[in-house]
């Protein structure tokens, strides 16, 4: 297992977790390497069926701000969390299961008062259209425990012209140095 997290691209394994309750990005996002933390195995903790967890079960595993955004679909208030300022060599992994979303090559400041990045590591999320506001937008989820992340916008930089637009709640960030 060692080898296979040190090698493991996401383009080759990643798609095999997406929900099939989420579409898959219109983005090819990028492949990232994954480097060796026990904090991101290639498959997590492998034994837990994420998608079976009952909302009891995520309440253990997650504080209630967390809880909010990733499983009732909640948006923290911009400027709160400090993975805005987070600046290292690292990577953004989902709250919930664990799962790496994006990579810090792919963030940038975009002064919206969230983590935002230009893609997302290739089959990380999923997406769907949300109606709650006067306008449809994309949001988006972790592909393997369906938990809720943000929403992604065409303002963003160059080359693809997206901004993930993510709650910083819902990640959390190891960085590279720690491998």
């Amino acid at each position: 297992m060692t080898a296979l997290s040190r090698r493991l691209f996401l383009a080759t394994g990643m798609a095999a977790l997406a929900s099939p309750a989420f579409g898959q990005s219109d983005v090819d996002g990028m492949e990232v390497e994954l480097f060796d933390h026990p904090g991101i195995t290639p498959w997590g903790e492998a034994q837990i069926d994420f998608a079976s967890l009952t909302r009891a079960q995520w309440r253990e595993r997650l504080n209630a701000e967390q809880f909010r955004v990733l499983r009732e679909e909640g948006t923290e208030r911009p400027g709160t969390s400090p993975l805005n300022d987070e600046h290292r060599d690292g990577l953004f992994v989902c709250a919930g299961c664990a799962l790496p979303l994006f990579s810090s090559e792919a963030k940038y400041e975009s002064g919206t008062g969230w983590p935002s990045f230009w893609t997302p590591i290739r089959g990380a999320l999923g997406t769907k259209t949300d109606y709650r506001i006067w306008t449809p937008r994309t949001e988006y989820h972790c592909a393997r425990c369906g938990g809720h992340q943000g929403h992604v916008f065409d303002d963003g930089p160059r080359p693809t012209r997206q901004r993930w637009c993510n709650n910083g709640v819902a990640l959390s960030f190891i960085p590279r140095s720690e491998a």
